[in-house]
């Protein structure tokens, strides 16, 4: 099992790069949103990657984080998504966002993904929900927003899930309870109280 690759961008190609590690030329099919200007030839890359074993090829999958990786492992485990279904879904939304889609039932945001319907959108909320959890998918979207933001990350993710909760337990959907919490503007300190006060502005 390849854990990552780690070299210099030889060549950016239409779905792939081609990353020289050691003198020899890894092909490495990625997400679209790295193609999109985020990286440039002679940069240097960290991918953590995924190697699909099949009778007639072998295909390495690469991607920035642990996270994308394991989210594109766990689109994997969807019955009719293949690794092409999958970069395809990681090109058009970000994992967090994803996470987010898949909690919120939002259909419509998954199958805007080239090649994903809406049966097949469907399909992936039923079969990754029980997988995310809110709390999970606040705490990682704080992460990844700023350095800052990490540090208060448990305290804060907890209080906007408890605030998602209150705005369902007051009759509104998760999907408007979610976006409406993803709206805030958090501050240092927020308790879940502030937060629902804040989201119930952003609803009205």
């Amino acid at each position: 099992m390849i854990g990552f690759i780690k070299g210099t961008i030889e060549d950016i190609r239409e779905d792939c790069l081609v990353v020289d590690n050691q003198g020899m030329g890894w092909i490495v099919y990625v997400p679209g949103s790295l193609l999109s200007g985020r990286v440039r030839i002679g940069d240097s890359v960290k991918l953590y990657t995924h190697l699909q074993v099949r009778e007639d090829a072998m295909t390495l999958y690469g991607f920035f984080s642990r996270d994308d990786l394991e989210v594109f492992r766990q689109l994997l485990n969807v019955s009719g998504i293949g690794p092409k279904g999958a970069l395809g879904i990681l090109s058009a939304l970000s994992p967090d966002d994803l996470r987010f889609a898949v909690l919120a039932d939002d259909a419509a945001a998954i199958s805007r993904a080239p090649g994903i319907g809406k049966k097949t959108a469907q399909k992936l909320i039923l079969e990754l929900k029980d997988r995310f959890r809110l709390d999970d998918a606040f705490e990682k979207k704080l992460a990844h927003a700023a350095p800052a933001a990490a540090q208060a990350s448990d305290s804060l993710a907890g209080a906007q899930a408890d605030a998602v909760e209150a705005l369902t337990a007051l009759g509104y959907s998760g999907t408007e309870a979610l976006q409406a919490v993803r709206k805030v503007e958090l501050e240092e300190g927020m308790d879940s109280e502030a937060i629902l006060k804040a989201a119930l502005r952003h609803i009205f």
